[in-house]
This record gives structure tokens, sequence and C-alpha cells, in this order.
């Protein structure tokens, strides 16, 4: 073995550090979404390079942009984020003038929320690059595997809400 590939023991044997026994973690569900995530948000990166902006970020604008007015509660809701972490959120994209804050109509406790004439523009833009990412993503699959997949982890995320839940 080269001097400079690190090796260790396991199970009394040496193991070198370029042939790491994975153990049960290739079969597991969670770890090869996760390593698929880790890919995906890679390739989104990539596709949106000048944007400066991660999938998250582009969800918040594609659910305001889709629902103009939409309160900050309800979109904390509607990401999964909690309420600290959404105002963390709106600020960013407030101050790079994508997204202003308005009084709600119906509770002036509440901010509305909307995009700006650069945020509506940016999201177009962004809109055609992440179908593009996302055909990209799907390639692999080919469409009825990956309107597949969709289902599946779709049934995968209600049936773990609802164990939650219920």
């Amino acid at each position: 073995m080269p001097q400079n590939q690190a090796t260790h023991k396991t199970n009394g044997k040496a193991v070198s550090a370029d042939k790491l026994d994975f153990d049960l973690l290739p079969g597991l569900i969670g770890y090869q979404l996760r390593l698929t995530q880790l890919a995906i948000f890679n390739d989104f990166g990539k596709s949106l390079s000048d944007q400066a902006i991660s999938p998250g970020r582009f969800g918040v604008l594609a659910l305001i942009g889709a629902n103009p007015g939409l309160t900050q509660s309800r979109l904390a809701q509607a990401t999964h984020l909690d309420r600290s972490t959404m105002v963390a959120v709106i600020d960013q994209l407030e101050a790079r003038n994508l997204v202003e804050r308005r009084a709600a109509p119906n509770d002036r406790r509440s901010n509305a929320l909307w995009l700006t004439e650069a945020g509506r523009k940016m999201l177009r833009m962004m809109k055609q690059r992440v179908k593009t990412h996302e055909t990209h993503i799907a390639s692999a699959l080919g469409e009825e595997d990956a309107a597949r997949l969709i289902g599946m982890l779709s049934r995968i995320r209600s049936h773990l809400q609802q164990s939650v839940s219920g």
C-alpha cells in the first residue's frame, strides 16, 4: 500500500481510506435520499450560480409569486420553517429588492408579501433555468419513472406525516 494512503483497523483487518465500508448505509432510503438531495442541490447551484440563490429561497420566491399578498406566517407553514427563520429569509430577499412587505389588508399586525418588479423578472428567468435543471435530473429516469418517483416520495412523506400527527 502506498505510504500516502491512510489505513485503520476494522474488525482486525486494515482498511484503506479509499475503500471505505459503508455498512448498511447504501441500502437505506434516507441515506440515498440525502446523497441525492446533495447532488440535486449542487446541480441547482450550478444552474443558478450567477443568481446566488438557494433552492429554498427559490421556493419562497415561487410561492410569493404564485400567491401575492401571502402572509409571512402562512409562508412559514408552507415551507416548514419557523417564524424567526422566515423573518431572516424575507429580510434577505427584501435587501436584494426582490420582495416587499406590506401590511396585510385583513390584519394590520401581519405582513403580506409581494414580489417587486425585480423579483418578478428574476423569478421568470429562474423558472426557465429550474425547468432545465429538472429536465436534467429527470433524464436519468425518463418521464414515467420520474412521475413514479415523485408519487413514491409523496407517499413516503404523507405516511411519515400521518404517523407523527396520528
